[in-house]
């Protein structure tokens, strides 16, 4: 009888890791073609994910430059607020901006299904707008 219970709870465990193996796997959404309303908040979560990472990049780029600038300025960037400070001091209050325009914008859909999207939605464009701006910082007219 013991070696039945054994394999019972061998057997339960497995039921639960796959379980719990499900809840993490990615849902098959053609984000392209979503008519749900579930599926169009993850679309939109997706979204603002993929324009996140792009402006952590552009950020880490943009304060490399910085970093330069305070380096060639030398002497100068020690009595002044310095490039990189300037930057992150810039970057921290745009993210409360972003982030409170979009809670906002939810407003639109308060308490409904639809405010993920729109929140999302919204985070998702304002962050590609930084982005360019990001950018701006290190990148040539010419490029």
């Amino acid at each position: 009888m013991t070696h039945f219970r054994h394999l019972l709870a061998a057997g339960m465990l497995c039921v639960l890791a796959g379980a719990v193996l499900a809840q993490d796997a990615e849902p098959e959404i053609d984000c392209e073609n979503a008519m749900a309303q579930q599926d169009m908040n993850y679309c939109a979560g997706k979204d603002f994910e993929a324009a996140d990472a792009e402006l952590n990049a552009a950020y880490k780029q943009a304060m490399a430059a910085m970093r330069e600038t305070d380096r060639e300025l030398g002497e100068i960037s020690k009595t002044y607020v310095g490039a990189v400070e300037a930057l992150k001091k810039a970057q921290r209050a745009w993210i409360g901006y972003r982030d409170g325009e979009c809670e906002l914008a939810g407003f639109d859909a308060r308490g409904g299904s639809m405010e993920p999207m729109l929140v999302s939605g919204c985070r998702a464009e304002m962050t590609r707008k930084r982005t360019v701006e990001l950018k701006a910082l290190y990148q040539n007219d010419g490029n």
